[in-house]
């Protein structure tokens, strides 16, 4: 049951939650002012009654005096205590000693009569059976005083009516806070909304969606990294179609080329040299296909989690020179000068087939845009506990924006097809994933020669016995 009403609470809108926290803090900041304004309007209200007191009682007293041969007082000033609820009281000039409590009001002790007889004013707040009452007393100045008293109830009886206003004021704000965090919360959650609707567009394969970012920061952040998201996924899908497309070219070629020979010596039509020539382009056309296929294996590979590396113990002296070996003879059949340089006679620890499809890859990559009686350079070296592998070529070279892009599968090939020797853009991106696979980094940048300079840096074990 609970799971349920959990699930229902989680589909509410933003705007319930918020408005009901509205609520919530604004009832316990009316209830907290309340709590504390309560004692404090108490004790104002009677602090002004015990002023006021004490004010009638000057005046009472003063009035006493000046109708002391007259015997009475004015009547304003006799309703006004009627009306305050205060009982007034005369002392005559006797002999303190004769003071007894039989003779003064309840709560009025012998001790505070003795004062005021003397000659002391009297300030008090007593409590008796019959509740607070506070006194007020005057010594007149032929003998006697004059004593008022008035119930505390009485006395603050004007904290009701401010309490009163208080608690309305208090529940008008109370009412004006919920609307106004309805407002705030829905104001809040339009754009969330529209987030929300925006990221299911674009799940459903909508691209080409703009919101335009509003409300607070955090909310806004949300519009950017969406609109940043639609941008990168349309460029993305965009270079993925560009790359199956010239991989479907590249594919198709030697498929048309196999199909049709094959064809040609299922029906008889060649002679028995033009079937051997045939036999010839066909298998060419075959390894070009499982080159293809396996270069695009790798990547799928390199991409997933079961991407493995197999360091052994290598020769890094015997290693390169057989590599230079086979890439001499290849670039020799082109008309092309291949230039080597011989490695550090030292052993290391790296995966040597993952490190030979990286210069096999680069240098496919310069032998196939270098023109006839241009240069290659391939330069493998240890730099502290690096291998830098380094291929240059006299081609054509890159542009800033091409270098920025080089690694990307199907990017060079889809901004040169027709324009210059491409392959298909595999091995670059092979290279690049390679690299980093292997704890590394691949870079380009002009060469010397007058082409492209493609860098690989990768961290290998160098064998402590050496």
């Amino acid at each position: 049951m609970s799971a349920v009403l959990n699930g229902r609470f989680r589909r509410l809108s933003i705007v319930t939650p918020t408005v009901l926290l509205t609520s919530l803090v604004a009832a316990i900041a009316v209830f907290v002012a309340g709590f504390v304004s309560y004692p404090l309007i108490v004790a104002n209200s009677e602090q002004v009654g015990q002023r006021n007191l004490a004010q009638l009682a000057n005046v009472t007293a003063n009035a006493v005096e000046r109708n002391a041969g007259s015997g009475s007082l004015d009547p304003n000033l006799i309703s006004t205590l009627q009306r305050e609820s205060i009982s007034a009281y005369l002392f005559g000039p006797v002999d303190v000693v004769d003071i007894s409590a039989d003779d003064l009001p309840s709560g009025f002790g012998v001790g505070m009569a003795r004062k005021l007889l003397n000659g002391e004013e009297i300030s008090a707040r007593v409590s008796t059976p019959a509740g607070q009452l506070l006194f007020e007393g005057r010594p007149l100045n032929f003998g006697g005083a004059v004593l008022l008293v008035q119930p505390v109830s009485v006395a603050g009886a004007s904290a009701a009516s401010v309490i009163y206003r208080l608690i309305i004021a208090l529940l008008i704000g109370l009412v004006i806070a919920i609307p106004l965090g309805y407002l705030a919360a829905r104001r809040l959650a339009r754009p969330l909304r529209r987030a929300s609707e925006t990221a299911v567009e674009l799940s459903l394969g909508s691209r080409g969606v703009h919101i335009e970012p509003e409300g607070p920061r955090e909310v806004s952040d949300i519009a950017i990294a969406l609109n940043s998201l639609d941008l990168a996924l349309e460029s993305s899908e965009s270079r993925q179609r560009e790359f199956l497309l010239s991989v479907s070219h590249e594919l198709r070629t030697p498929l048309t080329a196999v199909k049709g020979y094959g064809e040609a010596l299922a029906d008889g039509m060649m002679s028995s040299a033009e079937a051997k020539n045939a036999g010839e382009i066909i298998s060419r056309e075959a390894a070009r296909l499982d080159r293809l296929i396996n270069d695009l294996l790798d990547l799928a590979r390199l991409g997933a989690v079961n991407f493995t590396i197999d360091p052994s113990q290598v020769d890094l002296e015997e290693f390169v020179s057989n590599t230079c070996e086979v890439w001499a003879y290849r670039c020799s059949e082109s008309n092309v000068h291949f230039i080597s340089h011989p490695a550090p006679q030292r052993n290391i620890i790296v995966d040597s087939l993952r490190v030979r499809q990286i210069i096999d890859n680069l240098t496919e990559n310069a032998l196939r845009v270098t023109p006839a009686d241009g240069r290659i350079e391939l330069v493998v070296q240890l730099v502290d506990s690096n291998l830098q592998i380094a291929v240059s070529d006299s081609g054509p070279g890159l542009s800033d924006e091409d270098m920025a892009i080089a690694f990307e599968p199907g990017a060079l090939y889809e901004r040169y097809r027709g324009v210059r020797p491409v392959g298909t853009g595999l091995g670059l991106a092979l290279v690049g994933r390679l690299a980093s696979g292997l704890g590394g980094s691949a870079s380009v940048q002009s060469s010397e020669l007058g082409g492209a300079k493609f860098e690989v840096c990768i961290p290998v074990e160098l064998n402590p016995e050496q």
